[in-house]
């Protein structure tokens, strides 16, 4: 048995933790033969439907952001249809349980930001009527280059996705990065 997660497509389904026997259980999860994806910054494999494109299957935006983000080689492909996380293959090649530390960032709830450094600028270099201040703040404690986004985000993902259009849309942005929040502060490294 694996410990994995279960990704539904519709994001308004939620995710389940669940252990799968074998690849059999992956091929009925995605609806048909499947593909890996690896995230090696997280230590997992994706595995979705081999010819989910083909086939016209609904675009998984979390898993995709997912990838994106750790993988930006990736931002020109999609994943669609339903998805698995397990862990990486060991040394037999079988799946290992997702790691730990990646269960808990995917499905705890708590709310999560963005952290931006602007080319090592200081974040009091932010004028507080500029249309930049309206999008970020300067962090109140530690590193001064640093700057925290003003939205939050109810889940990992929808931070995720923000984190991506925000390094896309404002190419001054450099080092864009997706925080755990405790008090609207991020949280220190688990």
């Amino acid at each position: 048995m694996v410990r994995g997660i279960y990704l539904p497509a519709d994001d308004r389904e939620e995710l389940v933790v669940r252990d799968f026997a074998d690849a059999s259980d992956y091929t009925r999860c995605v609806d048909g033969y499947f593909e890996s994806v690896d995230v090696p910054d997280l230590g997992i494999t994706i595995y979705v439907n081999e010819i989910g494109l083909l086939r016209r299957l609904p675009f998984n935006s979390r898993a995709s952001f997912l990838w994106w983000y750790y993988v930006p080689a990736a931002r020109e492909s999609l994943l669609v249809g339903d998805a698995v996380i397990v862990g990486w293959p060991d040394a037999d090649g079988e799946s290992t349980d997702v790691p730990d530390a990646v269960l808990w960032l995917l499905t705890e709830p708590i709310e999560h930001g963005i952290t931006v450094r602007l080319d090592n600028a200081p974040g009091s270099d932010v004028h507080p009527m500029s249309r930049l201040a309206q999008i970020v703040l300067p962090l109140t404690a530690g590193d001064p280059s640093l700057l925290m986004s003003s939205a939050r985000f109810a889940s990992y993902f929808d931070a995720l996705a923000w984190a991506l259009v925000l390094e896309q849309r404002w190419p001054e942005a450099d080092g864009v990065k997706v925080v755990p929040l405790v008090e609207g502060r991020p949280r220190p490294d688990r």
